[in-house]
């Protein structure tokens, strides 16, 4: 009895020397309300917000939250080039301060997730400036990263979010892309495995579910035909998030090139121009301009 008493007494002391690295993402809650503010196109609020992000989340968390905030202030207004500069500066500090982390903490899943979420970025960013061979290199950076986070932590689906966007995409590449990824030794996709990945983000995730829905709504228009789905992500998203102009913008955009149905896509710019009007949305400006341009274009379609 004393032998056995004695063995689990050292058994304890030698656990408690042993150092387990933190499971999960530090100061989650207060990582999602800095998303939120994104997704709610509150770049000030977000400004405002970061000091008390960061701690408790670790400083990496508010580099990217940065350089996030800057690509979504360039998605709402694509064609201008004028943020392009800031952010490629801003989103290669976030990377080089998330490999840092990793460096210094390899056996820590939130520090591999901050890679993946820092090359994520810019991945999207050169893939919408048609940078599309820099953009797949940084998916192959992303995937690995990421899967090293999800290796150290399974519960961590919002490390799923880049991996389901690498291997769907790699899934559904043309055949000259499936050569350039064979050519590169990049990784191979899976269309069906990686939708699921990213539907699972969007449901599961802590802190990129408004993302990867945004992100599944694509893919829902672009290849998998489900149309009715992705107009029902984007009301969601407006409801969420209703400063944001850029999800009326594709409310009528859907109902145009895709249900075909100028009368509902002109309400849909006729409500988007109220709220640019009345200043409850972010860049009333642009909001107004793209308003004006389709509700001109829907009524020329129905000869008003």
């Amino acid at each position: 009895m004393r032998t056995s008493a004695a063995v689990l007494l050292l058994l304890s002391l030698t656990t408690s020397l042993v150092s387990f690295p933190p499971q999960g993402i530090s100061g989650a809650a207060a990582v999602a309300r800095a998303y939120d503010l994104i997704l709610d196109a509150d770049f000030d609020g977000l400004t405002k917000a970061l000091p008390a992000t960061c701690p408790p989340a670790p400083m990496v968390a508010c580099r990217g939250l940065e350089a996030l905030s800057l690509w979504w202030q360039i998605l709402i207004d694509l064609d201008n080039r004028q943020l392009d500069r800031t952010f490629l500066s801003t989103v290669n500090a976030a990377i080089s301060e998330a490999e840092r982390f990793a460096a210094a903490e390899p056996n820590r899943a939130e520090a591999w997730f901050y890679v993946g979420a820092a090359y994520g970025a810019r991945a999207q960013f050169r893939s919408y400036r048609y940078e599309r061979l820099a953009a797949a290199r940084d998916g192959k950076r992303i995937k690995k990263a990421l899967e090293k986070a999800l290796a150290l932590d399974p519960s961590m689906h919002d490390a799923e979010f880049g991996i389901g966007m690498y291997r769907y995409y790699a899934g559904v590449a043309p055949a000259l892309f499936r050569f350039l990824r064979i050519l590169l030794l990049l990784p191979g996709g899976d269309r069906e495995d990686g939708l699921r990945q990213l539907e699972r983000a969007g449901t599961q995730g802590q802190l990129v579910r408004g993302e990867a829905q945004f992100q599944t709504h694509v893919l829902y228009l672009w290849y998998e035909k489900k149309w009715p789905q992705a107009l029902a992500i984007i009301k969601s998203l407006q409801a969420r998030h209703p400063r944001n102009p850029l999800f009326r913008q594709i409310e009528a955009e859907i109902l145009d090139r895709y249900f075909h149905d100028p009368a509902a896509s002109l309400t849909a710019s006729e409500q988007l121009l109220a709220l640019a009007e009345s200043r409850a949305v972010f860049r009333p400006d642009i909001a107004e301009r793209v308003a004006r341009r389709n509700i001109a274009k829907q009524s020329k379609a129905l000869k008003r």
